[in-house]
Order: structure tokens, then C-alpha cells, then sequence
């Protein structure tokens, strides 16, 4: 029995009448005439009384039309779940972001998006870089935002533009006060830094700068995943931090102090990471908001920063 067999039967046990049957259907009278034989023919029994004046329900037709019509209403239902479920997934953006960097051109976007498409369910998601890629080529993200180079081949990258490198030093360092210092003349002993699992580009142009500089600091990783212990841990005395510059529109921790690195190239690359394909609308008016507050992101070669990765 289909679905289609009980509307055809609903229709003619209320008009009783074919062609009015019909008519409200929009198919031609013979298609409901064979439905209803076809009907009547799997269930073994019959449904009407026909005459050529009258079409009257017998009373297996009449036992029938009030499940069918139940039937029919639990369909509807059914397929108006499945829009609404469609619908929602549509409209909701999940976006995953590193702990130590997120440059200050998406809370911007997102709050243009929430001006622009109110309707939207924005979901936050902090994580390491690999696994939010990871998380995204699944497609439980819709977007990342991440540093460059990763491993993102076949994604899109829209750049949000570089970071620099910003000292994080204790309230009382010589240097706290300093408008900018070169690395070297910090000359740290001690460098607190992030697992390198959470952003593996920044953790890579650190050791690159301390090289360059001629420094070999002993690094002291904290334990989270997370830059508040990084802070905490030059307050308490454990060294200084080497952090992106996108930490100090976010964070402020007593008995400490955030002295930007000078004379050395940005560390990284920030980039919103989607799928080349989505047709998600949140996801496409994410990206459009972007642009407004970049004034034009771009869209950045993933091969060859996978190459320089």
C-alpha cells in the first residue's frame, strides 16, 4: 500500500465522486479509477458502491477512511520535520577556532552576520588545528578559522591576514614597559609556550625565530590547551611567552604585560578554511562578512602553503 493509494481513496470517499476526485487531484479520472481497484484488489475487500448515479462508502471503506486520513496527517507531519530539519542545518553556522589565535576580523564578521541574518545559530569551537581540519573535512564544522600552512588540501582558504609575534613578560621585566624589544635582547632562558599540537605554524616560527636570533631557550609547554594557563604561568615567574598577536584584543591577566616583537616577518598566516562546495547559507553569508571586514579576503593557494608547511 502507498501513500498515494490512501490520498486518491481519501479524496473520492469525501467528494464521492471520481471526476471531482480527480479534478481536486489534478490527475485524470482513469488514474483514479485504477488506484482505486488496485486499492481495493491488495486489501481483498471493497471500498465503494458504485453506481452510475451514486458512490457510496461500503463499510470497510468507511473502517478505512479515518486511519488513512490518520496515515496521511502522521506524513505530513513526518515530511514537514524533515524541511524543518533541513532548514535548521541551513541556517547554522559551526565554527571552530584555535585557543591562541583568533584575529579580531571574525568576531566582527560574526557581528555583522547577526545584523545581516538574525536567524542564524552560530555555534563556537576551540580546538587544535589538526583536529578542527579534521573535524571540518567531516564536516561537523562548517568553517575553521587556523593558521597557515596545514594540511588543507582540498578546502578553501580565505585569508584574514598575518599575525606577528607579541611577548608576553612579567609586570615587573625590565622590558614590560617597552612600546616594542627584539628578541634577542629578551634573550629568554625560559619560553612558555602552548602544546604544539594547537597550532603547529606559530609553534614552528617560534623555534624558527629563536633560531634565527641565535637563542636556545629551554621551552616550558603548559599542560592546557589553553593561552590563560600560557599568562599564568609568567606571572608566576615559569618564564615569558611567545604568543600571537591576536591574544592581546582578548585577554588581560594581572601581572603581566604584552610587548610586540619587532624586526621579524609575521609568524603566520590567519585563514578561514570551508568547503569549496557548501551550499550552507550561514556558511556563505560567514564568508561574506569576512570580506565586508577584510576589505576583500582573498582566497589563498592551499597547495603551496601546504609545500612551505
Amino acid at each position: 500500500m502507498e501513500l498515494r493509494h490512501l490520498r486518491y481513496f481519501v479524496a473520492v470517499a469525501e467528494e464521492l465522486h471520481f471526476r471531482r476526485a480527480a479534478e481536486r487531484l489534478h490527475v485524470a479520472q482513469p488514474a483514479v479509477s485504477e488506484q482505486i481497484r488496485k486499492l481495493e484488489q491488495e486489501l481483498g475487500v471493497r471500498l465503494f458502491d458504485r453506481t452510475q448515479r451514486s458512490v457510496m462508502l461500503t463499510t470497510a471503506g468507511v473502517a478505512l477512511l479515518e486511519e488513512a486520513r490518520h496515515v496521511l496527517r502522521h506524513a505530513e507531519v513526518a515530511q514537514q520535520a524533515a524541511r524543518n530539519a533541513r532548514d535548521r542545518a541551513t541556517m547554522r553556522l559551526r565554527v571552530g577556532y584555535l585557543p591562541d589565535s583568533l584575529p579580531a576580523s571574525v568576531p566582527r564578521a560574526l557581528r555583522h552576520l547577526a545584523t545581516a541574518a538574525p536567524t542564524v545559530e552560530v555555534s563556537l569551537e576551540t580546538g587544535p588545528a589538526l583536529r578542527l581540519i579534521e573535524e571540518l573535512r567531516e564536516r561537523r564544522l562548517d568553517a575553521v578559522i587556523t593558521s597557515l600552512p596545514a594540511p588543507a588540501g582540498g578546502l578553501r582558504a580565505t585569508a584574514l591576514g598575518p599575525q606577528r609575534t607579541v611577548a608576553v613578560l612579567p609586570a615587573t621585566h625590565p622590558h614590560a614597559v617597552e612600546p616594542t624589544i627584539a628578541l634577542h635582547r629578551l634573550a629568554p632562558e625560559r619560553l612558555v609556550v602552548l602544546p604544539r599540537e594547537v597550532n603547529p605554524a606559530f609553534h614552528n616560527a617560534v623555534v624558527a625565530m629563536c633560531r634565527n636570533a641565535g637563542l636556545s631557550p629551554t621551552f616550558v609547554e603548559v599542560s592546557e590547551q589553553r593561552v590563560e594557563h600560557a599568562l599564568l604561568a609568567v606571572a608566576a615567574g615559569a618564564g615569558i611567552a611567545l604568543l600571537p598577536d591576536s591574544v592581546t584584543e582578548r585577554y588581560v591577566t594581572p601581572g603581566t604585560r604584552f610587548v610586540p616583537i619587532e624586526d621579524v616577518e609575521p609568524a603566520f598566516q590567519t585563514a578561514a578554511l570551508t568547503h569549496p562546495d557548501t551550499d550552507n547559507l550561514a556558511t556563505l553569508a560567514f564568508l561574506r562578512a569576512l570580506s565586508r571586514v577584510t576589505s576583500g579576503a582573498a582566497v589563498i593557494d592551499i597547495a603551496r602553503s601546504e609545500r612551505a608547511a
